[in-house]
């Protein structure tokens, strides 16, 4: 039997999260441009994209659910990109050392032509970061491809002096509280075993 699930990325990080509960998924990877518009917030950008993405997974397989997620680091407001490259992200982290971060985690949850999407904050304190202490993160974690510079879910978590969120999940990318309500109004709650 084909998964009635699918989660719209390739993040190993998301699957790893959703494997926890315990539905079969399928993943399939969206190709869509991530350009912010202009004037849109950071929180408005994440909301706009994890949409994007689960509609269009859903167009292609309209008979299942579909999450699409999509996280946006923000200081002072301004959204931050992906560094790319060592040099980039040592001027990021450079930054971000000792400032207050927020990362919204936003998803949406497509059945047909019914939209569920939510956005859950996590605000992160960087630690004061030392040009030694940043080189050491990059050169091990690598953090090239992800905003903000800063894989919490590796080695990344040394960077923080704290985190504050109401989803310890959310700062990885896939709020799993948030989640599992959404997918009991399609039908798919964790808890039931009729789907398993």
């Amino acid at each position: 039997m084909n998964p009635r699930l699918i989660l719209a990325s390739s993040s190993k990080y998301r699957q790893e999260l959703l494997s926890r509960l315990k539905i079969p998924f399928i993943s399939i990877s969206p190709d869509l441009d991530e350009t912010p518009l202009p004037g849109e917030s950071p929180e408005q950008l994440a909301t706009r994209l994890a949409i994007a993405k689960a509609q269009y997974i859903a167009q292609k397989h309209p008979a299942n659910v579909v999450i699409g997620a999509d996280q946006v680091a923000s200081l002072h407001g301004q959204p931050l990109g992906k560094p790319g490259h060592a040099a980039a992200a040592h001027a990021q982290l450079r930054q971000l050392s000792g400032q207050t971060i927020t990362f919204y985690s936003a998803m949406a949850v497509v059945l047909g032509s019914q939209v569920q999407s939510t956005v859950v904050p996590t605000h992160c304190v960087f630690r004061d970061l030392s040009d030694a202490a940043i080189a050491r993160y990059i050169a091990i974690d690598q953090p090239f491809d992800t905003a903000g510079s800063a894989k919490a879910e590796c080695l990344g978590i040394a960077l923080m002096q704290s985190m504050h969120s109401s989803d310890p999940t959310s700062i990885i990318g896939l709020p799993l509280i948030e989640l599992t309500r959404m997918l009991a109004q399609v039908g798919l709650d964790p808890l039931d075993e009729t789907h398993t």
